[in-house]
């Protein structure tokens, strides 16, 4: 349901730009992600502290085309994100690392001639995921998660400079277990973003 859900938004998002000129380009960046707290669900529900940001990249391309209301675009996105998180457990430190692939669709609209405010959905699927601590392995859990994005930006021509928060509101865990342990990770992304985008 959540794949037909994102499939939609895109069906649209690519309808509404067909009719209009459409700008697109590449985009790349740095994240700061701090994610939520790790369980041990066998030792007592010991809470993991942290989550600390660690820094992180992304890279993609987006389109935009204007709608038919005065002044506002729409800006769907498809951006390959890399992130990580550290925890601290009885003064041993460990990180968890993730893979995602983001789908923003972004409502936005210019101000001032050069800047741009913009909100909108971002849907996100997990590629790939570790959480470096003991012998644990990744167990089954719903990778496809739902956020919202919301920032500004300036453009100089083809260049163009934004900053962005995401938070994620799926109410999604990662597990890890090994024989005698089971870590639960609350991965929703709460990140700040910064990016450069080029026009082409």
């Amino acid at each position: 349901m959540k794949k037909i859900i994102l499939i939609m938004f895109l069906t649209f998002a690519i309808s509404e730009t067909t009719n209009a000129q459409i700008d697109f380009g590449i985009k790349g960046g740095v994240n700061y992600n701090n994610n939520g707290d790790a369980t041990f669900s066998t030792a007592g529900n010991d809470i993991i502290d942290g989550a600390e940001s660690k820094s992180g990249y992304h890279a993609g391309i987006w389109f935009r085309g204007k709608l038919p209301i005065i002044g506002l675009y729409l800006r769907p996105e498809i951006v390959y994100t890399q992130i990580k998180s550290e925890y601290l457990y009885k003064s041993l430190s460990t990180d968890y690392d993730f893979k995602k692939l983001d789908v923003p669709v972004l409502l936005g609209k210019k101000v001032l001639g050069f800047g741009n405010i913009f909100i909108g959905p971002s849907f996100q699927y997990i590629l790939e995921d570790e959480f470096k601590f003991s012998t644990l392995s990744t167990d089954d859990f719903d990778k496809f998660s739902v956020g919202l994005q919301m920032g500004f930006g300036v453009e100089f021509g083809s260049l163009g400079i934004d900053v962005r928060w995401e938070r994620g509101l799926s109410n999604t865990e990662a597990n890890f277990v090994d024989s005698n342990t089971n870590v639960n990770i609350d991965n929703r992304t709460n990140q700040i973003i910064f990016g450069v985008s080029i026009k082409l």
